[in-house]
């Protein structure tokens, strides 16, 4: 009389069970390659915060290239890391660090202040 109902629905679910499987290996992978080029591509610099001041205070980054930002602040106070012009805000505890990530910029000349501490944590970043 030929296969069961049952037994041609769970080689029917099985066989859509493997290929959900093969297509989110697939596209999980993707993803992380994804990942990586974009962390290869990524132009990755670090800042610190000692005495209420950054270091360095002027930065060179090249145009049209994402941006990582590493901010380790060394004081034992928080530190808030902003910019108006790059639009971003970020406290950064006392003896910690936090990461940033900025889109490409274009050329130009961008602030960036320490809120808490205006008077001496302040800097640019230049971008050519």
């Amino acid at each position: 009389m030929g296969t069961s109902f049952s037994s041609r629905i769970g080689a029917r679910f099985r066989a859509f069970i493997s290929a959900l499987a093969v297509a989110a290996i697939a596209v999980g992978g993707a993803w992380i390659g994804a990942s990586e080029v974009q962390a290869a591509e990524e132009h990755a610099i670090e800042i610190s915060i000692k005495d209420h001041k950054f270091e360095p205070d002027s930065l060179k980054l090249p145009a049209g290239k994402p941006i990582k930002i590493t901010v380790k602040n060394l004081d034992a106070t928080p530190e808030e890391f902003e910019s108006y012009e790059l639009g971003f805000e970020k406290i950064i505890a006392g003896n910690s660090s936090a990461i940033i990530r900025l889109k490409p910029l274009k050329p130009g000349t961008y602030m960036f202040f320490g809120e808490f501490h205006q008077d001496s944590a302040l800097g640019h970043i230049v971008v050519e």
